[in-house]
């Protein structure tokens, strides 16, 4: 582990004890990322559990985005006074504290309270894990690291969330909740053996938030975040009821389509790793692109089984691809000692608009129908993709 902080930012190849760190964060990444997506797979189970319909069982997911939203930035404030090693293991352990109370939440108020415990841990994560995972080997290999790290998310959609969706329909949803406790204990053992300590660098203070909202690009990768994570879940908050209702799968054919983006999403996060680096802004271009236009296609895919697969495959690739790559420019444009709350009014603004498409998407189901949520989505994602290309990229130097 010494070699780790000896060897930060240098030029030479990332070392055993920076590997096995990087697993450790993709590990957490796919618990952290399982937890968030087990609602979704198993919208239809919880909802008859408590006797809600999908669009009121939806409003669980809003409330957890929203309330990552409210809390990534005091949260990540406050934070910044730990070194990354302490705060990454407490946010594992409250993690893991908010799992087993959502399993054995006897109503669905103190379910959504005990989804909230998980949100305060998931308001800071996504604020720094990505910033660790540059920080632990250095700028030459920092996306590549991001890429091993937004893999374990991929492994989630892939694993994860059809794992914990068969957990849920054999055993029960609450079950899939406990697993996901135990993993993260597990977890939480294995950082603390590996994870060596790492500074955050300078404590942020709220009278340096004006610099960063004088930083053009950013600001502007603050709109488009918000419209693209709008556009991405009013589509995927529903595309279980989607997947079984327009396109008539069966439950086990559900599973299998879920699984179909998440191995899709693992395909968006090599060509990240691959590409990404010597075409930054033709790379997010083509993803937001690929996004907005695999929304568009979902309804008219329903048409024929192979095109929808294909429309889903295109949608887990670019999905992962823009929302990896948004990430590392944000690291990019921004100081390195601002750049973890930077990261928390990112991930603020991404599940405000988690929340805002969760609550868009149910009032499209109920309004509209369940096969409207990729036009709706679509048309969001465009907007988003539309800021990114026109205005981001002009102000970028």
């Amino acid at each position: 582990m010494g070699s780790l902080s000896k060897t930060q930012g240098n030029a030479g190849k990332v070392t055993r004890g920076q590997w096995l760190v990087l697993a450790g964060l993709a590990v957490s990444t796919f618990i952290f990322n399982t937890s968030e997506f087990i609602p979704i797979g198993l919208l239809s189970d919880i909802g008859q559990a408590f006797s809600l319909t999908e669009a009121e069982t939806g409003i669980m997911i809003s409330v957890y985005a929203w309330g990552v939203t409210l809390l990534s930035l005091p949260l990540m404030v406050f934070a910044s006074r730990f070194n990354f090693r302490k705060l990454l293991l407490g946010l594992v352990a409250v993690f893991a504290a908010g799992q087993f109370l959502s399993a054995v939440s006897p109503t669905y108020a103190l379910l959504i309270c005990s989804r909230f415990v998980v949100a305060t841990a998931h308001a800071v994560f996504w604020s720094v894990v990505m910033v660790i995972a540059a920080r632990v080997v250095g700028p030459r290999h920092a996306p590549a690291a991001m890429g091993i790290v937004a893999t374990g998310s991929s492994i989630a959609q892939i694993f994860g969330m059809p794992l914990g969706r068969a957990i849920g329909l054999a055993l029960g949803w609450r079950m899939t909740f406990g697993v996901v406790g135990l993993v993260a204990v597990a977890c939480l053992a294995y950082l603390a053996v590996v994870f060596p300590p790492l500074s955050a660098g300078e404590r942020f203070t709220l009278d340096k938030l004006p610099e960063l909202l004088h930083n053009g690009p950013l600001v502007s990768l603050y709109v488009a975040i918000v419209f693209l994570a709008t556009g991405q879940y009013v589509a995927y908050s529903y595309v279980e009821p989607f997947l079984s209702q327009t396109v008539a799968l069966s439950a086990a054919g559900v599973t299998v389509a879920l699984a179909v983006i998440g191995v899709a999403g693992l395909l968006g996060s090599y060509l990240f790793s691959r590409f990404y680096d010597g075409h930054k802004k033709g790379f997010i271009a083509v993803s937001l692109a690929g996004e907005t236009l695999a929304l568009l296609a979902l309804l008219p895919a329903t048409s024929s089984l192979g095109v929808t697969v294909a429309v889903l495959v295109a949608w887990g690739v670019c999905q992962m691809g823009f929302s990896v790559a948004l990430q590392s420019i944000l690291i990019h444009i921004t100081e390195s000692d601002q750049a973890s709350v930077a990261m928390s009014i990112y991930s603020g603004l991404f599940n405000l608009g988690i929340g805002a498409g969760s609550a868009i998407g149910g009032a499209t189901v109920t309004q509209l129908g369940v096969g409207a949520v990729g036009l709706v989505g679509g048309a969001f994602a465009g907007v988003g993709t539309i800021v990114t290309v026109a205005v981001m990229f002009r102000l970028m130097k």
